[in-house]
């Protein structure tokens, strides 16, 4: 008997008198009534309460607002999946070696990460309610590691990706994927309740809400 045979084991028969479990409630909410132009001023509505910086633009308006975040960062992270569109142009001109390109086959150690300012990525879906926004490790997001590391993430949503609840977001993306739920910087309080930011990820968070 294997060891997993043994626990699994172990857990039915201290559960063989248990009674039968109740039915979970399944009556709450599954959607909101909110309609698009109400998403948007409610997800950043939320995002400014958590202390992130938000911007609502046009979608072309994208690459010249992402220059303009990353003027004083010395060097900066994309995911190789990113929209190319949003760092190229005439905007990224003299970027030099500023920008470092982050893979699964080519991936940069975490020291590389650390001595990196910032770190653009795009995300799979935002909800409006709780001003979550969650990366699913898609091409355009890439590693974990890229947008817990650097201590500056601009985030850029689309629009259309926009729910209004929970349950609307959870319908959207792959369950099985590894999700990263981002509510405003990393932020923390100590047993006195100091607020302690960048413990768990970026201390500074701008997010581009593209329409």
């Amino acid at each position: 008997m294997s060891a997993r045979e043994d626990i699994l084991g172990r857990i039915r028969s201290a559960l063989r008198d248990a009674p039968v479990a109740p039915q979970i409630p399944r009556a709450y909410r599954t959607s909101s009534e909110l309609d698009h132009d109400a998403l948007i001023h409610l997800l950043v509505d939320r995002l400014v309460d958590y202390k992130a910086r938000v911007c609502v633009l046009d979608a072309a308006e994208v690459p010249e607002r992402i220059a303009e975040l990353l003027a004083d960062a010395r060097s900066y992270v994309i995911p190789a999946g990113l929209d190319p569109d949003w760092t190229a142009g005439p905007h990224f001109a003299p970027d030099g070696d500023r920008r470092r390109v982050d893979s699964v086959s080519a991936p940069l150690t975490v020291a590389e990460l650390d001595g990196v300012d910032a770190v653009v990525t795009g995300s799979a879906v935002a909800v409006a309610e709780t001003g979550t926004i969650i990366l699913d490790g898609s091409p355009n997001q890439g590693r974990r590691a890229i947008s817990l590391v650097p201590d500056y993430h601009i985030c850029v949503v689309n629009a259309a990706d926009i729910a209004g609840i929970l349950p609307e977001a959870l319908r959207r993306i792959d369950g099985t994927r590894p999700l990263t739920m981002i509510s405003g910087p990393s932020a923390t309080s100590d047993i006195e309740l100091e607020r302690v930011e960048g413990v768990h990820g970026p201390r500074i968070l701008d997010v581009i809400i593209a329409r």
